[in-house]
């Protein structure tokens, strides 16, 4: 999940409001650090402060999970990719997103060096079995005490096909089929017992109760799956399910299933209906809106003043070389190939993609309402891949997450800083304070798991859909 003239600047700044947002201090923010190697700009990676070996440099994360901790993020989420493209070799050699740690793997590892946080990784049911999912999240949330979150995503690459045996990508109805009996699986798996299923009484020799075992025997259309799950019940429950499919069969399995929704909106409009829609399927799934928590990506460049953080995202955009911002948008776009067509010309009529529909639709759309030239989009998209992007002022920033959160468009935000470490040191240092300030963001961690911090209830063995 990847030099600019000034006139770029006025299409991504972020105007304050010319009114005072009233608080209300029940409902508060739900943030999530999304941590993305050395950033999620593009050339985030050449910034003077970034740490240009942050994928394969562990400690980097461990810094940068303590700063979130510190800061009383919600979570930390890590994107994946099981693959290294096949395409746009001049770009790749010219990119950081090639080297990155295995998701689970790592969240293992942060559980050993954080308390609090939140920890959500991305595996895809599109190349993996449930079983395996299952129990490597029942084994975070074990050794974490209750923070794990598992991204449940479909692939969308051909190059990560191409590691699992298949020679093209399976179509876009079959992974959402697939995911969705994936889904029930994992959560029939993760009740394989009771909370009090192991007494481990010494004095009495029993172990385990073996009445409180529950055998999943799941027989489906893509899965045969007997149980029961190795690890015992999540000291959560379960853990939280994510998703961040936004076309109608990922909306529809997000309403099902989900209990955070990772989304990207270029406009209010468009995250306000977003939202009202996603709320409004939820009672046919016996579910209430609180149920689910909506967290649109954000990508902010702070700066004390409008002009320091233009300043800061014009650094940023002047360090894009031209061959990586057509690989970018050709891969975001939905994998069309845009290497043949002037950077200064117009967006080229697309086929219907069989990968990211909702965010091809997103982008051919922002580049028509803006008449943007495929230069114009890329560089409009190389920090944010299509999220909103904010470039302003601590106040500016907070009028616009206040907005969206009072306004109905949203109950958090996924911050996606541009560089790391010093993009999230900006946004925690300046940014949060003028939140706590509002009565938006907590203090203090109210409870220890995922699911205290996300305000989401503790789940009743055999309450899921499949069930």
């Amino acid at each position: 999940m990847r030099g600019v003239e000034a006139e770029e600047s006025k299409f991504e700044s972020f105007e304050p409001q010319t009114h005072t947002y009233m608080t209300h201090p029940s409902r508060q923010l739900r943030l999530g650090a999304f941590l993305m190697q050395t950033g999620h700009h593009i050339a985030g990676w050449r910034h003077p402060g970034a740490q240009e070996n942050a994928g394969s440099n562990f400690r980097h994360y461990v810094e940068l999970a303590r700063l979130a901790e510190a800061a009383k993020f919600d979570a930390i989420f890590l994107a994946d990719s099981s693959g290294v493209r096949s395409t746009h070799l001049g770009s790749l050699a010219r990119t950081a997103r090639s080297e990155f740690f295995e998701p689970v793997t790592l969240l293992s590892a942060l559980a050993a060096v954080t308390e609090r946080i939140g920890l959500i990784a991305t595996v895809s049911t599109s190349f993996h079995e449930p079983f395996n999912v299952a129990r490597k999240f029942a084994s975070l949330d074990q050794i974490s005490g209750g923070r794990a979150g598992w991204n449940l995503v479909t692939s969308s690459s051909t190059s990560e096909a191409h590691n699992f045996n298949f020679e093209a990508l399976p179509d876009h109805a079959s992974r959402y089929q697939r995911a969705a009996e994936f889904h029930d699986v994992v959560l029939g798996l993760w009740d394989s017992w009771d909370d009090d299923a192991f007494p481990r009484d010494k004095a009495s020799g029993i172990y385990l109760d073996t009445e409180k075992l529950h055998v999943l025997n799941h027989r489906g259309d893509f899965f045969k799956v007997r149980g029961p799950l190795n690890v015992s019940r999540s000291p959560q429950g379960r853990p939280v399910v994510v998703q961040a499919g936004a076309s109608e069969a990922g909306r529809e399995l997000a309403a099902r299933t989900a209990e955070v929704i990772f989304v990207a909106h270029q406009t209010f409009d468009e995250a306000k209906a977003f939202y009202a829609d996603i709320k409004g399927r939820l009672p046919r799934y016996g579910r209430d809106p609180d149920d689910v928590k909506i967290m649109p990506g954000i990508f902010p460049v702070v700066g004390r003043t409008q002009a320091q953080a233009e300043e800061k995202f014009e650094q940023l955009q002047s360090l894009v070389d031209p061959v990586v911002g057509v690989a970018l948008l050709s891969s975001v776009i939905g994998g069309v190939d845009l290497s043949g067509y002037d950077v200064d010309g117009p967006i080229p009529d697309l086929p219907e993609t069989n990968g990211p529909k909702s965010r091809q639709h997103l982008l051919v759309d922002l580049a028509r309402r803006d008449k943007l030239t495929i230069r114009e989009l890329y560089l409009r998209i190389a920090g944010a891949r299509g999220h909103q992007q904010v470039i302003g002022t601590p106040q500016s920033i907070a009028d616009q997450l206040q907005q969206w959160f009072e306004e109905g468009g949203a109950d958090g935000f996924n911050i996606m800083a541009p560089y790391f470490p010093g993009g999230l040191a900006d946004f925690t240092e300046l940014v949060l304070p003028e939140l706590r300030r509002r009565g938006l963001f907590r203090t203090e961690y109210e409870g220890r798991t995922l699911r205290d911090h996300l305000g989401l209830k503790r789940p009743a063995r055999g309450s899921h859909p499949a069930a």
